[in-house]
């Protein structure tokens, strides 16, 4: 498999939402860099438990790729990343968010070794901003 062809399992896998699946195309010591550049999970079981707390918060995340680049060992991907939050479990319209994102993918030993996501967080964060203070 090319690193390109790795990098589009990993995001098909996100897709499905099935985390033990999309651990497998992890190394395991896989990092995730978010937006700010901060390594905020490390490790195969640590980004386990994240990626299950992300899809409890946001049930329906996909990311959709309208470019992919590759050079070697690095693949990078331009598209739309959206979802739903949640709070309580429902999925109401009116939480739904989308925004503009790139993803770098760092692929070693047909597994990824670094996922990092550029994205505008402003969308998600207004729809969690109406969830504050409720009980």
């Amino acid at each position: 498999m090319t690193a390109i062809d790795v990098t589009l399992e990993f995001v098909e896998r996100i897709n499905r939402r099935d985390v033990d699946l999309l651990c497998e195309l992890m190394t395991a010591d896989h990092r995730f860099v978010d937006s700010d550049g901060t390594v905020s999970a490390s490790g195969r079981e640590a980004l386990r438990e994240a990626w299950r707390g992300y899809y409890a918060m946001v049930p329906d995340y996909r990311i959709d790729i309208e470019e992919t680049i590759g050079a070697g060992d690095v693949v990078v991907l331009l598209g739309i990343a959206s979802g739903t939050y949640t709070a309580d479990g429902e999925l109401e319209s009116a939480n739904r968010w989308q925004t503009p994102a790139a993803w770098k993918a760092v692929v070693r030993d047909n597994r990824v070794a670094e996922w990092r996501v550029w994205a505008d967080l402003e969308p998600i964060r207004a729809v969690m901003r109406r969830f504050e203070g409720r009980d």
